[in-house]
């Protein structure tokens, strides 16, 4: 990131300041931007949420989050108070028009105190039942009304399933540009999901081989080690599906398969990620549960503590039949990608917290050796390592002819000194910047939702069929191991560590 010192003043506004999302990752974020001098000169930030809370303990609570999330741990008191006097709570309901008014009055002012309008920018971190309410308060009162200056940060779900996300697209259509819209996935923000465009198409050594001539297989997983918690009134209605799949994990597949665009360009990498999903094989019901494993944990342990079940959480149907495990096999049918299947999965309380990307390449075609040859392997490992990973075969030092497979490593840590940055700092600057390319775009998000519609509307018709259950602190359902046939006989283990991906 560079320092952006010049840049125009800017009036930063979140919605949903009492929640975690304000707490946990903007407010630090943001923090972390200022003391890395990432900021314009000229900034403040108003926090608005319906409860009256008093000034004082507003900045309390919002230092006690950047001491706890922060990756620079406790904050320096002198730069917390420089950055805490741009710091204003605004209580008002979404629902009222006074809230909006208020708002607009102190935009005007900001913007007269400093003798030129300012970059706005409208952080929705709310329930999605506030974002079109929240929408129509800054349309009828004229606030984020400069096409070139103005933007709106939406986070996920952006629907709940295809016709909604257009009918939500439709809405903010009609009121701000679809250049001013930028919806959020926090995983894109990550260094390694960054690097990964990095890795492929400036090192010629890899593009050749990235098709079907030479890769077998590919898998994408992200293993949860927490349950659903207190969110299972959200999760529910949500599901794996949902909450990881039509969003994180789709988005992993677009930088994994997209052809290499004709420029560094927002529009044109986004053209790409989309053409990979409108490729994505469509399934009839049958062929969702001969191709998708989805699943529920019970009761099981996590290092030596008792988790409940899922249906035992809090607002959570005694009944459900809502997955917190997914496993799928997908279809690519572009010219690079025919016949290639990409495995996707997650899940909730499994043992640990890993997301790994690995791409099997075929077996090599000379048979001069004895024994088991591993095929090449390309592991990218998103968290916890951060590293970069080529499994291949070398012969053992000795007398005679025999192999083993060795690893040669990029690891972020030993490569590098500097403190990485949270996501949410790169994608906050980006917003501020006006670059949009780690955002996702209109068409985007309905092929990302086309992708998944025929296995929701195949659950919808047959809520029990194929419903499978895994023990909480166990890597899932053995249909998962069987999905894999006969590409794999089991999910991928990590080199040098004993946690697997893939006993999911």
């Amino acid at each position: 990131m560079n320092s952006k010192k010049n840049h125009l003043p800017a009036l930063i506004v979140i919605f949903g300041a009492k929640g975690d999302l304000t707490r946990r990752k903007l407010i630090p974020a943001l923090y972390n931007l200022y003391t890395g001098n990432h900021l314009p000169e000229i900034f403040t930030i108003y926090c608005v949420d319906y409860l009256v809370n008093e000034k004082t303990f507003f900045k309390n609570d919002l230092l006690t989050g950047i001491n706890e999330f922060s990756r620079n741990g406790i904050a320096e008191e002198i730069k917390w108070n420089e950055f805490a006097s741009k710091l204003f709570y605004i209580q008002g309901d979404f629902h009222e028009a006074g809230t909006f008014s208020s708002l607009k009055e102190k935009a005007n002012n900001f913007d007269n105190q400093n003798g030129q309008r300012s970059t706005q920018i409208f952080y929705f971190a709310t329930a999605p039942r506030f974002i079109e309410t929240i929408a129509e308060g800054l349309y009828k009162h004229k606030l984020c009304n400069r096409e070139l200056l103005d933007r709106i940060v939406i986070e996920k779900p952006f629907g709940t399933d295809l016709n909604s996300a257009k009918k939500l697209n439709v809405f903010l259509n009609e009121r701000f540009a679809e250049k001013q819209l930028y919806r959020i996935d926090h995983y894109l923000g990550k260094e390694t999901v960054q690097n990964i465009m990095a890795f492929r198409f400036a090192n010629y050594v890899f593009e050749p081989l990235w098709n079907n001539k030479y890769v077998d297989h590919i898998q994408i997983a992200l293993a949860e080690q927490v349950g659903v918690g207190k969110r299972g009134g959200y999760y529910d209605s949500s599901g794996a599906l949902r909450d990881m799949i039509q969003n994180h994990l789709l988005q992993l597949l677009c930088i994994v398969a997209m052809d290499c665009p004709a420029a560094y360009e927002a529009e044109l990498i986004r053209d790409a990620k989309t053409n990979v999903l409108k490729s994505v094989r469509s399934y009839s019901d049958k062929e969702v549960f001969k191709n998708v494993v989805r699943a529920q944990y019970t009761r099981g342990d996590i290092n030596n503590t008792t988790s409940p079940g899922y249906r035992e959480e809090e607002k959570v149907l005694p009944d459900s039949t809502t997955e917190t495990f997914f496993a799928a096999k997908f279809f690519v049918d572009n010219e690079r990608w025919k016949g290639v299947p990409f495995f996707l999965a997650t899940g909730k309380s499994l043992p640990k917290q890993v997301s790994v990307i690995v791409v099997q390449f075929k077996e090599s075609p000379h048979k001069i050796f004895k024994g088991d040859i591993v095929p090449n392997r390309l592991i990218i490992s998103i968290q916890p390592e951060l590293e970069i990973s080529l499994l291949f075969e070398s012969k053992v030092p000795g007398l005679q002819m025999k192999l083993q497979a060795v690893d040669m490593d990029f690891t972020y840590q030993e490569a590098y000194t500097e403190s990485l940055p949270e996501a949410y700092e790169a994608l906050l600057l980006d917003v501020l910047h006006g670059d949009p390319t780690l955002f996702m775009r209109a068409d985007q998000v309905e092929a990302a939702w086309k992708v998944v519609m025929p296995i929701l509307n195949a659950w919808k018709k047959h809520p029990l069929e194929q419903l499978h259950f895994y023990k909480a602190g166990t890597w899932g359902p053995e249909a998962a191991q069987d999905l894999l046939k006969p590409y794999a006989k089991k999910w991928f283990q990590l080199p040098r560590m004993e946690r697997m991906i893939g006993t999911l």
